[in-house]
């Protein structure tokens, strides 16, 4: 069951945009005088439960961004992201999923009784099709791919392959479950103790200077130097070339801001994903090759090292330091080019920590994610590099 419904969740993206954006987090020329879509569009866990509502920004019929907010205590905090450049029109996703597969007679989709979507890999979405309950067919969003059965696979917990589908829900751990849903629960409750009777969803944060109090704001993304006169915005998103590429794309947008240029293709050969036209995902117990591979693209000119279970502080430094970062969540994988960190009381009882995401997919667009929650996803491993050669 859900922790909140569609509209208290819209309530809740309101009041946090209204806050990132008074502290300066969210770009103020974007995102004010926009408004939260009343539309919360439910994604489900593999496990059936509701897992977030994702809803839109809207301004002047134009829409801006999307905002995530979770519906399970899972995810240990209300607000998972915020992010641009991608549309979200469920309708027109799903009169899509229909058509494409209505084209495969083999998938006998006429006869569902239902259509939603799923957070197949956490957080990459799929649309199902169901009859009484029971599955039909799964379609990758975008990619309109099969997506392969659950299998018994002997492999630990949050470490699927690239295109396997399986549950945040029963795969997080008990310790972290317990954890995550405390944090979640605190939060939900400075929600529902704020008292303002302003009209949350419209942006305009001016109205909420005497509701928050915000300090430490702290933010910085990849730019062109660490003179503060270049501070400009320099680097690029790059959209996975097949739907299990995700490393490579990763590495590539990493390579592309120290000067080094190559192909997905040649990337997957080196990262051993095989080709465009038969490609494969990079199996867990080949982490450690992303080092051995960038290095020798670059000819040792970068010292790459991998970090397990990265904490926000080491984004943070690396940030600082002008560097991005490849990041590996539970079978996926994206590059960390920012972070932002502030206090914004009464909502938050710790300091909100956020990071921007170049993530390669959906195949061939990506998205940036500006920003998402530090506290709500699983940091498995992240890769630094330092120039040593000029």
């Amino acid at each position: 069951m859900a922790e909140l419904d569609p509209k208290e969740a819209r309530q809740i993206a309101g009041v946090e945009l209204n806050a990132l954006a008074l502290a300066g987090v969210l770009q103020l020329d974007l995102f004010a005088g926009g408004e939260v879509s009343a539309e919360a569009t439910p994604i489900h866990d593999i496990s059936g439960e509701v897992l977030f509502y994702r809803l839109a920004v809207v301004r002047r019929t134009q829409q801006i961004a999307t905002v995530d907010i979770a519906a399970h205590a899972v995810l240990g905090d209300p607000l998972i992201a915020v992010s641009a450049g991608m549309a979200w029109n469920p309708e027109a996703l799903l009169g899509e999923a229909r058509q494409v597969a209505g084209r495969n007679k083999r998938l006998k989709v006429g006869e569902a009784d239902e259509v939603r979507f799923v957070a197949y890999s956490y957080p990459k979405i799929a649309v199902q099709f169901l009859r009484g309950g029971e599955e039909l067919a799964m379609l990758e969003l975008f990619t309109w791919s099969v997506v392969p059965p659950a299998e018994t696979k002997d492999r630990r917990p949050l470490q699927p392959e690239s295109f396997e589908r399986w549950s945040l829900v029963t795969e997080m751990p008990a310790r972290a479950r317990r954890t995550r849903a405390a944090a979640y629960a605190e939060r939900l409750a400075l929600h529902r103790q704020l008292n303002s009777d302003l009209v949350a969803y419209r942006i305009d944060p001016n109205r909420w200077a005497d509701v928050f109090k915000i300090s430490l704001v702290d933010t910085r993304q990849i730019a062109y130097s660490l003179r503060p006169g270049d501070h400009t915005p320099c680097y690029e998103l790059r959209g996975q070339e097949t739907n299990v590429w995700c490393v490579g794309a990763s590495a590539q947008m990493l390579l592309d801001f120290y000067r080094y240029e190559y192909t997905q293709t040649r990337l997957a050969q080196e990262l051993g994903l095989g080709t465009k036209a038969n490609p494969n995902g990079l199996p867990y117990s080949q982490v450690g090759h992303v080092v051995t591979a960038l290095e020798a693209l670059t000819g040792n000119g970068l010292d790459v090292t991998m970090l397990t279970n990265p904490v926000f502080s080491k984004f943070r430094t690396e940030i600082q330091a002008n560097r991005p970062l490849i990041s590996f969540v539970p079978g996926h994988s994206r590059t960390v080019a920012g972070y932002t960190e502030s206090f914004i009381a009464p909502i938050y009882s710790q300091p909100y920590r956020g990071l921007l995401v170049y993530d390669p997919w959906p195949p061939n667009a990506g998205v940036i994610t500006k920003w998402e929650n530090y506290a709500t996803q699983t940091y498995q491993y992240a890769y630094t590099a330092l120039v040593t050669k000029i």
